[in-house]
């Protein structure tokens, strides 16, 4: 049979016709769906595009072996995955830091032109930025190989995320084939979230249902597109926005990108714009703010973006975000309640925080019943009394905290609050050491408080990621003895038939927690040691250790040589650029403790602990060298010098030891240089030092 496939009943298509049939389907409904989604501007009208829908779907049933990657179909959802596969993103998807006002917006703008060191000290060269609304959802990755989708991430901590291409496929204005032109390997980075009318829609159905309420279009959004069944996913009205790529074509600026991926079929913010100087960001940010809430999605600010995109290579990160961007929030919405009592929790450290129990009230679309106090002096200080009204906000729209006391209609029998000087939960002393702000417990493991919040903080999802043993899990199991240490957690299958007896778990719930148990027993340095709960360790410090030490026996080695404030050892850990001598001390109190080394003997012996390894270093010329910079370099800045070393796999100290591989010396690099010298550790010039790197 020859003529054109689309006359053709589905019933009487040959193979070849029908796969003619299906491509020529596959382009036309992703068209129609683009000019719906992205443009806002339907070409045909719902029943000839459910007609093309329903045509696919016949040849799909009638030749199965000929379903397309990019077909209209996979929008659908598949069957339920028994959880979600790990997937390591090519380059990290880290967290915006955040300005609040015109001053921190000012500093960001500064801060570049000082590492940049041609933009330092002249004003009159342009720094061209790209002002974007942030839209509150969740961010996610979409691998294209061949125009054709193949994979799709969450951010998760930034480096690993899961696996979720089967419910990304369902998102409508998601493009599963991209046109000509487009890299053979491409990374869309962007956003799924959800409008406020379909938000709005879907609670009604969960209502009606029966079903829990979302609390915002932003969980709503989360919670649908981690569905382990794609057909609920399917059901849910998700939406996509790109706002970066990812390839080797990328283009010379975040404008051009922009451009590119919209002309790939991506819907991209219409709102975006470039500015030149802080006024006129501030400017935008003012406008947008007094029509935010007229857009039919929520954002919660505005993102800054360095336009060139060479100078964003340069600028890098720091810590755990770009130092060419940064997210500057709207003032936080407010609301007024009455505080029925103040609570104290206690944390995974021993900290003493407290807590407002409110009258429930909405803030800013979500119902907010806690928030907190911060510490005994700030309630001091706002004369927080139980029973009074309180003004309310959400700080960064996320966090909730008491802002004011609306004297006026305090209770007259009302009394200051007295803090206690006892833990609530082990009556262990609760002190304050001078200078410090918070009040901890000194009861240490013995206080089941903390106990059970270092187990939380253990299997939580930047740590080891147990999905599905949750906080409530965590207080039961520990209650009744089933787990203790966090060793435990990885002998819970030794209680199956216990466990699954008890309330709040199935057969199915129990099987996915000890999958993700046993996924757990691989992880990396970085996730260890930031899971165990180490005062002023967080993800960045476990990051620094990381790389310092690359092993888990090398890392344990040192810190028990650092014991010894006049060993080398110690003169390393607080050389670490990012470690200094206070954090020390916190690290070196935890591993001090009998039943801390116990703890990390016990892990050793059931985990396998994955060293370091540098995203750039395998074709570094100082991967694993520790550096010191000194004196002042022409071509860039000492910080850029600096941050270009780590990212190439090196270690930067701040002083010369005999541990120190390499110092670079600039213009008047003074006494180090000679220390160096004396130590016969290699001393090379700026010259040397770029040639060194060259091509890294």
């Amino acid at each position: 049979m020859t003529g054109d496939p689309q006359d053709v009943p589905a019933e009487s298509l040959t193979p070849e016709l029908a796969k003619r049939e299906l491509a020529r389907l596959a382009a036309e409904i992703a068209r129609f769906d683009a000019a719906y989604h992205v443009d806002d501007s339907p070409l045909v009208p719902d029943a000839e595009y459910d007609a093309l829908r329903r045509r696919n779907e016949a040849i799909e049933a009638l030749f199965p072996a000929l379903v397309r990657p990019d077909s209209p179909s996979g929008r659908v959802g598949a069957e339920p995955a028994s959880g979600f596969a790990k997937v390591t993103h090519s380059r990290p998807m880290l967290s915006l830091n955040n300005a609040f006002d015109g001053d921190d917006v000012r500093e960001f703008i500064a801060g570049i032109r000082r590492f940049l060191k041609e933009l330092q000290g002249d004003p009159a060269i342009p720094l061209e930025l790209v002002a974007e609304p942030k839209i509150d959802g969740l961010a996610v990755s979409v691998r294209y190989e061949g125009g054709n989708f193949v994979l799709g991430a969450t951010r998760g901590d930034g480096t690993i995320g899961e696996d979720v291409s089967a419910n990304l496929r369902t998102i409508e204005n998601l493009p599963l084939a991209i046109s000509d032109g487009a890299p053979a390997v491409l990374e869309v980075r962007g956003e799924v979230y959800m409008t406020n009318d379909d938000f709005a829609a879907l609670n009604r159905q969960q209502e009606a249902a029966g079903e829990r309420l979302y609390a915002n279009p932003r969980n709503a959004a989360a919670g649908s597109l981690r569905q382990i069944d794609a057909s609920i996913t399917a059901q849910r009205p998700l939406r996509f926005h790109a706002w970066d790529e990812v390839s080797e074509q990328r283009a010379g600026t975040q404008w051009e990108a922009l451009q590119q991926l919209k002309g790939w079929g991506f819907e991209v913010n219409p709102l975006t714009k470039r500015f030149s100087n802080a006024d006129e960001l501030l400017q935008f940010y003012a406008e947008l703010a007094d029509r935010r809430h007229a857009l039919a999605y929520d954002i919660d600010g505005i993102v800054y973006k360095i336009n060139r995109l060479d100078w964003q290579d340069r600028l890098g990160f720091v810590s755990r975000a770009p130092r060419w961007a940064i997210a500057h929030k709207f003032a936080a919405e407010k609301a007024v309640t009455v505080l029925r009592e103040i609570t104290i929790q206690v944390g995974r450290t021993g900290t003493l925080t407290p807590v407002a129990e409110l009258e429930p009230v909405t803030v800013g679309g979500v119902v907010v019943a806690r928030a907190t106090l911060h510490n005994e002096d700030e309630i001091g200080r706002k004369d927080i009394r139980e029973g009074d009204t309180v003004v309310v906000q959400r700080a960064g729209d996320v966090i909730p905290q008491v802002v004011s006391v609306v004297a006026k209609k305090r209770p007259r029998a009302s009394r200051p609050f007295a803090f206690p000087d006892r833990c609530p939960q082990c009556g262990s002393r609760a002190l304050r050491e001078e200078g410090a702000a918070a009040r901890r417990c000194t009861g240490g493991l013995v206080c089941p408080a903390q106990a059970v919040e270092r187990l939380k903080h253990f299997v939580s999802r930047d740590a080891f990621d147990i999905e599905g043993l949750g906080g409530k899990h965590i207080e039961s199991l520990w209650k009744d003895g089933l787990i203790g240490p966090p060793g435990d957690i990885f002998r819970l299958g030794e209680h199956a038939d216990t466990i699954r007896e008890r309330e709040g778990w199935g057969e199915r719930s129990l099987e996915n927690v000890l999958a993700a148990i046993e996924r757990g027993r691989t992880i990396s340095l970085a996730r260890l040691i930031y899971a165990l709960g180490i005062r002023q360790v967080g993800q960045a410090t476990a990051q620094l250790l990381a790389k310092q030490y690359g092993s888990f026996d090398a890392w344990r080695e040192a810190m028990e040589g650092a014991e010894d404030r006049e060993s080398d050892a110690f003169d390393d850990l607080v050389n670490v650029d990012g470690i200094g001598p206070s954090v020390a001390d916190d690290i070196l109190a935890f591993m001090g403790e009998a039943h801390n080394r116990e703890v990390l003997d016990e892990l050793d012996r059931v985990l396998t602990v994955e060293p370091y390894v540098a995203s750039e270093a395998a074709a570094s010329a100082i991967a694993g060298k520790t550096v010191v910079f000194t004196g002042s370099l022409e071509s860039m800045s000492r910080s850029e010098a600096k941050a270009r070393a780590e990212a190439l796999g090196a270690k930067v100290a701040g002083s010369v030891s005999n541990r120190t591989d390499l110092v670079v010396g600039g213009a008047d690099a003074g006494s180090k240089a000679k220390k160096a010298r004396e130590l016969g550790v290699e001393v090379v010039d700026e010259e040397t030092w770029l040639r060194m790197i060259a091509g890294s």
